[in-house]
Order: structure tokens, then sequence, then C-alpha cells
């Protein structure tokens, strides 16, 4: 199936819809406890639990109509399919909590190891949608192995000493904001190293 475009709105939707839905359903369910087949669930690995099939649904939906899922969301649906499915099992909330640092810990590993082979797997990944130098990619790459290694110090940090509704808010809207803001601030920082397509207007003209 070859890729194909949708509405930005709709695709915004299906990619940040399932956080928002496990953060509704957190704050509908924390303060109760749920009795399925005879154990004791808390409101937090209910809503942790209804978190997985909510992403399924959204990824299959985007596939369907783009035709296509990046390997950053494959890798992301894969982790929080186990580390949701243990959180249920194993009754857990350490489990789900703990997926955020693993996802974060090993985009920062990944990163590390091709800067370790003088690569950016960055830039094949996303060499496409950001024309950029190869000494941009590598600078943009060391970067953000940094900065994810930071995040996963942090959720530890979070997780370990703060209540539920801290590390849930700051899951939900803290960590993605700081990403938001952190690659900005690196695209705005490396705009000599953008690429600009001149030749193809050149010849154009």
């Amino acid at each position: 199936m070859s890729e194909r475009e949708i509405n930005p709105i709709i695709k915004q939707v299906l990619e940040l819809g399932p956080p928002m839905l496990f953060f509704v359903a957190y704050l509908w369910m924390k303060d109760e406890v749920y009795t399925i087949g005879g154990t004791e669930y808390s409101g937090f690995i209910a809503a942790a639990g209804l978190f997985v099939p909510i992403l399924l649904v959204s990824m299959a939906a985007l596939w369907f109509l783009t035709g296509k899922l990046s390997r950053m969301q494959v890798f992301t649906a894969v982790m929080v399919i186990v580390f949701g499915g243990l959180t249920v099992w194993l009754n857990d909330e350490r489990f789900f909590k703990i997926k955020t640092t693993l996802v974060y810990a090993l985009f920062a590993g990944i990163l590390g190891i091709g800067l370790l082979q003088g690569r950016s797997y960055l830039a094949w990944v996303m060499a496409e949608f950001l024309p950029m130098d190869d000494a941009g990619w590598m600078k943009l790459t060391k970067r953000l192995a940094l900065f994810f290694a930071t995040l996963a110090i942090a959720n530890e940090v979070v997780w370990r000493t703060m209540s539920d509704d801290a590390w849930v808010k700051i899951e939900t809207f803290g960590f993605p904001i700081a990403m938001f803001v952190f690659l900005w601030a690196q695209i705005m920082a490396l705009q000599s190293h953008l690429i600009e397509d001149e030749d193809a207007e050149t010849k154009a003209d």
C-alpha cells in the first residue's frame, strides 16, 4: 500500500488522541477500584489497560488512511503493548511508567550507536522531511541523543519521587512540550545547515 496524504488535522487527532484519552480516562478513573475476574485494579491500571486498545485502533486508522506508519510509531506501539500488558497482567503500575524511560533510553542508545559509527540514524529517518547537510545532521543527532537521555532520567526521577497525578500530567503534556520546544530551537539554531533546492530553481529559470 503506497503512502497517501490525509488532512493534517485528522493526522494530528490520530497521533495525539490516544495520550489525551489516557489522560481523560485517568482523571475519570483514578479514585476508583475495579474488580475484574476476582482481581482488584486501581484506576491508574484500568486507564493504562484502556490505553492499549485505543492506541492500536488509532494506529490502525492511521495506517488505513495513509498506507504507512513510521518506525518510531511502530516501536512505540510495541512498547505500549508489552508494558501496558505487563502492567495489567502483574497488576503493577510501575511497568507502565518505566515504559517511558525505556523508550527514551532506547532512542538515545540507537542514536548514540550511530554516532559511534560516524553516522546519523536520524538523517536516515528524517532527511526526506528536513533537508540538511551532514554536519547539521551530526550536530542534531548528538543533541537529540543527549536530550532523549535527559528525558529518560527525568522520567525516572518523576515517577519515583512524585505522585501519579504529577507523572500523568508530565507524561501527557510536559515531555511532549519539552520535545517540541527543543526541536524548534534546534531547527532555528541549525538554519545555516539547511539545504535549499536552489539548483532546481536555477535550472527551471
